[in-house]
């Protein structure tokens, strides 16, 4: 039986990494250490590369043969995984930047160590009831809108309205994810929701939302900002060949999604329960933006969302770049992912 291309992919990777020395492309601190389990987690339903690790098993096939068990979990909003992490209830976290850079922001012990990606079209929009007045950005000013505090919609909202001359405080926010929102909506209990592109034309698709907003058309470029893989710092200094070996099997998968675009979305559709459609309005031209890469034009983003954070309010402290940023990890496992081909 012909095995499935991504498992080929990994198993050539796998070999790769049994034949290199560890001292030859990992950090300086490495040592043979191994964890019982590896805990990751990502915001509900799940990143891209944490679904087809989920759906795939990818992260369980190359590390059953250290008997380490994988753990994927997935949150309610980016705040309770970055709570996770920095206390090291997880190791690794899949999420936005908003959330990614608070955590940084207050100096807890976390390492960025990669992209989980950079969709360079925002993935933002706002809804309202099909039936509703409201039109525009500037229709909301007093209304009941909903979103999930801290997340990378919330950004992206108070970023829309100040582009329309309002701001955060001329609406009456409520902290809800889509589960709620979407029958509150319905109910006429709030009046708009800001989510992401495959929940909301969910909702438009069953006649139950109309789009009033798409930050993807008519946000500003600059808005779109990477979302980020992040490691517990003390996990790092523990197991470096770890998050290495994690990493490339990421590099991996990011290269076969691109390579492989139907079964790509094919998988997300079922593992998110999103539309067909809707999907691929997230990813057009069957890109997927998962190179987990952490680029110079990457930082820059990352520090003007920063700064647009903390004169909005919506963070505390500073981030220091030199500390958080480790691209070892990364560097290793892309000479790894090489020589695997």
């Amino acid at each position: 039986m012909t095995s499935h291309p991504l498992r080929r992919t990994l198993l050539k990777l796998a070999l790769a990494l049994s034949f290199l020395p560890v001292t030859a492309a990992a950090p300086a601190f490495a040592d043979e250490a191994k964890p019982d389990v590896i805990r990751i987690g990502s915001t509900a339903p799940g990143h891209l590369k944490f679904i087809l690790y989920r759906n795939k098993k990818l992260l369980e096939d190359e590390f059953a043969k250290d008997g380490i068990k994988i753990e994927l979990t997935t949150f309610d909003g980016g705040s309770a995984a970055t709570v996770a992490l920095g206390s090291g209830a997880i190791d690794f976290t899949y999420i936005g930047n908003n959330p990614s850079l608070r955590l940084a922001a207050a100096g807890a012990d976390v390492k960025l160590v990669g992209l989980s990606s950079w969709n360079r079209s925002n993935e933002t929009q706002i809804v309202v009831k099909p039936d509703s007045p409201i039109q525009k950005i500037e229709d909301l000013k007093g209304k009941k809108v909903a979103y999930l505090s801290g997340t990378v919609r919330h950004s992206t909202f108070a970023k829309a309205l100040n582009a329309a001359g309002l701001s955060l405080k001329d609406v009456e926010s409520l902290n809800l994810g889509i589960e709620s929102s979407g029958p509150a909506l319905a109910r006429g209990d709030i009046d708009a929701i800001v989510e992401s592109t495959g929940p909301v034309q969910a909702l438009v698709e069953k006649g139950g939302a109309r789009v009033i907003f798409d930050a993807g058309v008519s946000g500003s470029p600059e808005w779109a900002v990477p979302h980020l893989i992040s490691v517990n710092g003390d996990f790092a200094r523990k197991y470096p060949e770890i998050v290495t070996r994690l990493l490339a099997v990421d590099i991996a998968t990011a290269r076969w999604a691109d390579a492989n675009p139907e079964e790509t979305i094919a998988i997300f559709v079922k593992e998110t329960g999103n539309s067909d459609k809707a999907v691929r309005a997230t990813y057009p031209d069957g890109k997927f933006f998962q190179d987990p890469e952490i680029t110079e034009e990457a930082v820059r983003a990352l520090q003007g969302e920063e700064t647009f954070m903390a004169d909005a309010g919506l963070l505390k402290g500073k981030v220091n770049y030199e500390t958080w940023i480790d691209r070892s990890f990364y560097d290793a496992a892309f000479k790894r992912v090489a020589a695997s081909n």
